[in-house]
């Protein structure tokens, strides 16, 4: 079983101040459509088969992978993407609340597991060791607030 977490401020000094209805629109629309926030080439597909006012169902392609995934949300709160199939299987979160100072944060976690590999295997070690390191859920966190910023300088937000 994996288990990863990373948070960051939502504000940090110097940047461009996202409210939390800003940072949440950025948050459904990495959710709708993955592409937007992953870098180029990663994710090559990233179409809604099915909505609701709680949920979408996602189709993706990222790193060369397809699956599928039901995505719940909690307003202004949590984005939750259950891992319905493909390589993992599991849930990761990505949530916004407030520290203890009341700054706005973005927390990563997830619950996960390798579909057909062994739990605590070398595959899933690796998983761990990406997802905790540098280039892993803790970048994604910031380049999906940069991004919001982007898309709220561009009007598109």
């Amino acid at each position: 079983m994996i288990y990863s977490t990373a948070t960051v401020p939502v504000n940090p000094q110097g940047e461009t101040p996202l409210t939390r209805a800003q940072a949440w629109a950025g948050l459904v629309r990495k959710a709708r459509d993955a592409r937007l926030f992953l870098p180029p080439g990663l994710c090559t597909r990233s179409d809604v088969a099915e909505e609701s006012a709680t949920h979408i169902v996602r189709e993706a392609t990222i790193a060369g992978q397809d699956l599928r995934e039901i995505i719940g949300f909690e307003v202004e709160r949590k984005v939750s993407f259950f891992q319905a199939s493909g390589p993992r299987e599991g849930v990761i979160v990505n949530e916004l609340f407030e520290d203890a100072e009341g700054a706005l944060q973005l927390r990563f976690y997830c619950y996960l597991g390798l579909r057909d590999k062994a739990p605590g295997g070398a595959e899933e070690q690796a998983e761990q060791a990406w997802m905790d390191g540098e280039n892993g859920y803790r970048s994604a966190l910031l380049s999906t607030l940069k991004r919001t910023r982007e898309l709220l300088a561009q009007g598109q937000l």
